[in-house]
């Protein structure tokens, strides 16, 4: 066969292989479908970042996650969305960091294996932007959080065919507020944590 015979047959198996890719995403959340949808945990994760030294942001992550969302586009502040974190899932650059913050000092994953977010309220602040108030427990601490979320849009997701959402949101919490002080580091890094949340939710069911 000659060279460039062999070359088209491979671009063309190649081409026949292809997965199937994303259609098109409607940043309208109207659009979107209404009903009962499940976080999808393969793409979503909560980020977090402490200031270390006064010098620089340290980053982890928890990626155990699972949740529900009852979403109204036409009526936003209709929804809930309900969230548990599974802390054993925290992840750093630093296996050790890892082990301590599972610890008793710290999460203490033993004893307090989930923390939870719960929406009270959502606001709708702009066409794709709201508010989401709720209650978040950590280690058994539950204090008032408020996320600024962005709708990025709703698509059918092109390997089942079933509608999806994608939300990005961001919050600061105070870790003293939930107890997180009895680290030996605790004076080498700042108090408050900024979360970023990336969330991925695919229908389950539709509104009746």
């Amino acid at each position: 066969m000659a060279p460039r015979a062999g070359i088209a047959l491979l671009i063309a198996c190649m081409g026949v292989a292809r997965p199937a890719v994303a259609g098109e995403v409607s940043m309208n959340p109207a659009q979107a479908p209404n009903g009962a949808y499940r976080l999808e945990a393969a793409h979503s994760v909560i980020l977090f970042s402490i200031l270390h030294l006064g010098l620089t942001d340290y980053h982890g992550r928890f990626d155990r996650l699972s949740g529900t969302l009852n979403f109204d586009g036409n009526e936003p502040q209709r929804s809930h969305v309900s969230v548990t974190i599974g802390m054993d899932g925290v992840d750093t650059p630093s296996a050790r960091l890892t082990e301590d913050l599972k610890g008793k000092a710290v999460f203490d994953v033993a004893q307090y294996p989930e923390a939870r977010f719960e929406a009270t309220t959502i606001s709708q602040t702009g066409p794709d932007r709201g508010l989401i108030t709720g209650n978040l427990t950590i280690r058994n601490v539950t204090k008032p959080v408020t996320l600024d979320a962005v709708f990025r849009g709703t698509e059918r997701n092109p390997l089942d065919d079933v509608p999806v959402l994608g939300f990005h949101a961001t919050a600061t919490i105070k870790r003293s507020d939930f107890g997180l002080t009895d680290m030996i580091w605790a004076p080498l890094v700042g108090d408050e944590v900024t979360l970023t949340i990336e969330a991925m939710f695919e229908q389950v069911s539709e509104q009746q």
